[in-house]
């Protein structure tokens, strides 16, 4: 399959915003918000243009990938800046092709020239820990509220890149997403049905309540 990448332009966006819409309806919760979130946050200065990738087939965008600097707020009281990666979304015809690995893949080349440290997200460690990412835990990092969670992982992009970076991880504020202007975003799109109840709904909730208090010594 002749895949190519490049960087995202403005007349791609509704484009891409319909293919985060069909990646994600239904699969974390009824309807979705990735799309809304994707619009929104192009404005916010947390997102990183160059880091910004569609994958095309045959001409049409099947894939998209986007960024956002999030910090680490380190137990030594200081800040260290990072990557927050997501959403990251492939159309449903076109998964399990490896696509999403490319992305990936892109985002971590690029991250890498521009002097990035590491890639953070929040995801399933099945499917990322083929993508290389390993549980933040590994690092003494925990989740804004102090919590170690199985679902945030990271990519270290050079060796060492996380020493002396034990801390809460903080994503920027644009992934507080407001469900009500998210609803009424989806207005603009052709309707979908709404469905509950699906494996990946449950598996969403399970990954969700696999988060553990840190002892404190």
């Amino acid at each position: 399959m002749n895949i190519t990448l490049r960087i995202e332009q403005p007349s791609d966006y509704r484009e891409t915003e319909n293919v985060t819409r069909d990646a994600f309806w239904n699969c974390h919760t009824p309807g979705c918000d990735e799309h809304y979130l994707l619009h929104i946050m192009r404005q916010t200065p947390a997102f990183v243009p160059e880091l910004d990738f569609v994958a095309v087939y045959n001409g049409v965008i099947v894939g998209n990938v986007v960024c956002a600097r999030s910090i680490i707020k380190t137990d030594g009281d200081s800040e260290r800046e990072v990557l927050g990666l997501g959403p990251i979304s492939v159309r449903p015809e076109f998964q399990n092709k490896s696509i999403g690995s490319r992305l990936i893949g892109q985002v971590k080349i690029a991250a890498r020239e521009y002097g990035f440290r590491a890639i953070f997200l929040y995801g399933d460690p099945e499917y990322y820990s083929r993508n290389g990412f390993v549980s933040a835990e590994s690092y003494d990092i925990r989740t804004h509220d102090d919590m170690y969670a199985d679902a945030l992982q990271v990519f270290e992009l050079y060796d060492r890149a996380l020493s002396g970076t034990t801390g809460r991880y903080f994503e920027d504020k644009i992934y507080n997403v407001d469900s009500s202007a998210a609803a009424e975003f989806d207005k603009t799109f052709r309707p979908k049905k709404r469905m509950e109840g699906t494996a990946s709904q449950a598996r969403y909730l399970e990954l969700v309540s696999l988060k553990r208090k840190r002892a404190v010594s």
